[in-house]
């Protein structure tokens, strides 16, 4: 065996287990597969429970992947010319180019003053006056409050294509009595402009409101879908995201942005997939502790009730917990005592604080990755165009958060036949390009790293999720290049 890397975090408190295992077919977990109560967890998972079983409020429920296909947009012909020739010129920019052909566009907005709000520090807060006067009533905790109002609306960002897809996320702080609403509109391809779409509103903690995404939102341009904008019968060629700053009447204290984007996409060329060559010479493996999302099962009902539903909190937990950023004894304690014998109860607690009240799950991509920056972390929602691109975040020392979603028997070795939709934590590379995963669809701590086939994870994530990561890291860790512009 060649080789092996062992990465540590700057700030890892968590020592690691480090030795990947590669699981077959012929293992135990292709035997749980075929087990009748796998099947029926599998059931469980898909109808509702399942972080990627999204519910839009228009359609009832809408699974992650298998959505994207049905929402092909027509782009011009003469539009679909340029940018042949655009994604032509830019795939010899460097060993991570793309192999799959459709075009991302991820972009951070520099914050400015707005009406009531002020940059400080690279923060976007309140400012000392300005503000608008606002009642909000909290549809799940049933209150009803005013609040001093600061907003702040982007410039346009033309994408340079025509997108289908939208994602934001955010990293703020939101001191006690305070919120953020986030709201995204597009330009339409005719010129004209969408409404504003309410992406999600959101705070770290859940003792004054509810953080929710927003169903019923559609109309004759596109739709919202937990955390995604899709566009229906015509494609968007640019949009602007809009920050109201939500305070407390009689309070001092402001929330405060840090970072604002989002990523656009038109994936509706991901069929057929076109495979990537791998670009490792050696394994390499970063020191990402382990989780179980499935030695959670039952626990916390009012947050979604544990096991396969939080894969997307547990994945996030391993991340955080590489950073050293996770949550103290204190911060945790009151698992302990609701679950003395517990496990990784920072994987409680994170769930708690990702979970969208309107989705009823804890998988909401930018609630996760603005939970990391509650805690002290950068991130964003963005989407690859291959694991090629991904083994650059694993040489910079960066664990990738990846979604995926396949059909029966598609990914050896996963604890199920199938998932409409599963988050895991890409940890290395093999030499031979072989992803190495903390997947915490697992029965215990201890069998959560193994190898993929690089071949069949990367067809399942690309195909299904258009390569949607969160990509987590502390502000002073730098990002790989990007010469496609999709991080």
């Amino acid at each position: 065996m060649s080789l092996r890397t062992i990465l540590r975090p700057r700030r890892a408190r968590t020592s690691a287990r480090s030795t990947a295992v590669r699981i077959s077919s012929a293992c135990g977990w292709a035997v749980r597969v075929g087990s009748s109560t796998s099947s029926t967890r599998e059931g469980k998972r898909c109808r509702r429970t399942y972080p990627d079983c999204r519910r839009t409020g228009e359609t009832a429920l809408v699974l992650r992947g298998h959505t994207r296909r049905r929402l092909t947009v027509r782009i011009p012909v003469a539009l679909i010319a340029v940018l042949a020739l655009l994604l032509g010129q830019s795939a010899t920019a460097g060993p991570a180019a793309a192999s799959q052909s459709y075009p991302v566009s991820y972009h951070r907005f520099a914050l400015t003053a707005g009406e009531g709000t002020t940059v400080r520090s690279g923060a976007l807060t309140l400012a000392s006056s300005g503000f608008t006067a606002k009642t909000y009533a909290d549809p799940y905790l049933g209150t009803t409050n005013t609040y001093d109002v600061g907003s702040w609306i982007s410039t346009e960002w033309t994408t340079g294509f025509g997108f289908s897809e939208l994602v934001s996320s955010w990293i703020a702080q939101t001191p006690s009595g305070t919120f953020v609403w986030v709201s995204m509109r597009a330009r339409r391809d005719d010129g004209n402009l969408t409404k504003w779409y309410t992406m999600g509103i959101w705070a770290s903690g859940d003792g004054d409101i509810y953080r929710t995404s927003v169903g019923h939102q559609g109309d004759a341009d596109g739709y919202i879908a937990i955390d995604t904008f899709f566009a229906k019968d015509h494609p968007m060629i640019g949009y602007q995201l809009k920050l109201d700053l939500y305070r407390l009447r009689g309070l001092s204290a402001s929330p405060s942005v840090t970072r604002i984007g989002a990523v656009a996409s038109d994936p509706v060329n991901t069929k057929p997939y076109s495979p990537s060559t791998t670009t490792m010479t050696q394994d390499q493996i970063l020191a990402v502790p382990q989780y179980s999302q499935e030695i959670h099962s039952g626990q916390y009902p009012q947050y979604d009730g544990g096991g396969e539903a939080w894969c997307s909190p547990t994945s996030t937990s391993m991340v955080v917990g590489y950073w050293g950023n996770g949550p103290s004894k204190t911060e945790y304690g009151y698992v302990l005592k609701d679950y003395p014998r517990i496990a990784d109860p920072w994987v409680d607690y994170a769930a708690r604080y990702v979970y969208d009240y309107h989705y009823q799950g804890a998988g909401n991509w930018p609630f996760n990755v603005a939970y990391a920056g509650a805690r002290g972390l950068d991130g964003e929602v963005t989407q690859l165009h291959s694991l090629a691109e991904a083994e650059q975040f694993i040489k910079a020392g960066i664990p990738l958060v990846a979604s995926i979603a396949f059909t029966s028997n598609k990914l050896d070795g996963f604890l199920f036949k199938s998932t409409s939709g599963h988050l895991l934590v890409i940890v290395g590379f093999m030499a031979n390009g072989d992803p190495v995963v903390n997947d915490p669809a697992a029965t215990s701590d201890a069998t959560v790293q193994r190898v993929y086939d690089r071949t069949q994870f990367e067809q399942n994530w690309m195909t299904s999720t258009g390569g949607i990561v969160y990509v987590i890291h502390p502000a002073s860790v730098p990002l790989p290049a990007s010469p496609l512009g999709n991080w």
